[in-house]
Parts: C-alpha cells; structure tokens; sequence
C-alpha cells in the first residue's frame, strides 16, 4: 500500500476520545520494547511518525494514526515493563479491555513479539485475551534480521506452538531494519479491512 498520508489524530485515555467517523482500526499490541513504533514507521514508510524510545513503557495512551484519510493504527501501551507501578498498569489494564470490547470499527489486532525470543507469558496472555473478544490476530514476529537464514523457520514455528495459533491466525516474520514482511503485512491489513 503506497501511504501519502499519515498523521496522530489523538491520544486517548478513555472510550468518549476514540475518533467517531467509524473508519476501520487496526489495533497494534505487544510488550514494552519490542518494536510496534518501527513496525508502523517502516509500514508508512516515516521515520518518525510514531516515537520510538529507549524507555519502555512510554506509551500510555490509545495513539490513534490515521492513514490515507482511509483507516487507523491504533498503538495500545505496551505490556510487561515492570517499573510501571501496578496502579498505572490496572489503569492502562481497563482503558484496553474498554477498547477491545466496545470498539466496532476495530477490525483486527496486530500482536508484536520478538522472533528471537519464545513469547512471554505476557504474549500468550495477551492472545487469549484477544480471542476472548473473538478478535482476528496477526502475531507480527519482528527483529527477523537478528535471526540467521537457516535458523528462521524452527524460530516461527517455535512461535506458533507457544501461541497454539487458531485457525485464521497467522505468524509472520518481519524485519524494520531490511522491510522484510511488509508487503505481507500490508496484504493482511488489507483483508482484514474488507471482512
């Protein structure tokens, strides 16, 4: 997909700030530190569109991005940064279960891990939280660059028996660094949006 335009449109904290012109989103979740704002940079093809930092667990708002005036990446905070103190973590725990059950235009979630490392229980939690709400998941394994040639596929399948994938779902390796897997994942988005 050839994106000409991308900007925020709102961080949000609760349900009454979501944007209402009911275009569809696209709901990217992961740990803290694992790459969701290069995924999103690399897919737009913007450096810095969402803010990369080095101190995980910075984002602590709904970031909604719309893109082409068309649909929303909606950026939810990270999970399993254990410096964030345990209220703040029922507080961000509330505002996403409030979005991931009550958000019609919501149209898939984008579950970012790191393909070099087996998924946290976080990770795991975090998919059977997602397929309660009956949601369609695309586990977007990144830092695929980090992982040499002959060793990639023992890697996704390792991926794929921890998250016990559910039929529709899919596991795809992908890299900020070379863009590996963009297209891919552009062709998934894409889908998800005309179901």
């Amino acid at each position: 997909m050839k994106v000409t335009k991308a900007e925020i449109v709102i961080s949000a904290v609760s349900e009454k700030q979501y944007p209402n012109d009911q275009l569809p989103e696209i709901a990217l979740a992961g740990r803290s530190n694992v790459g969701k704002s290069s995924f999103i940079n690399t897919l737009i093809n913007r450096k810095n569109l969402a803010r990369t930092s080095s101190k995980p667990g910075k984002t602590q708002t709904l970031n909604f991005y719309l893109i082409n005036d068309a649909f929303y990446f909606v950026d939810v905070p990270g999970y399993g940064y254990a410096k964030v103190s345990k209220k703040e973590r029922q507080k961000w725990g509330k505002m996403m279960e409030e979005y991931f059950e009550k958000r019609h235009s919501l149209k898939a979630v984008l579950l970012i891990t790191d393909i070099r490392h087996e998924p946290t229980v976080d990770d795991l939690q975090m998919y059977d939280f997602l397929k309660y709400y009956e949601l369609p998941v695309l586990i977007i394994a990144t830092k695929l660059d980090k992982v040499s040639k002959n060793k990639r596929s023992q890697h996704v399948k390792r991926t794929e028996k921890a998250f016990q994938v559910e039929a529709g779902d899919l596991v795809l390796p992908f890299s900020a660094e070379t863009g590996e897997g963009k297209e891919e994942a552009w062709s998934m988005i894409r889908q998800y949006m005309e179901v």
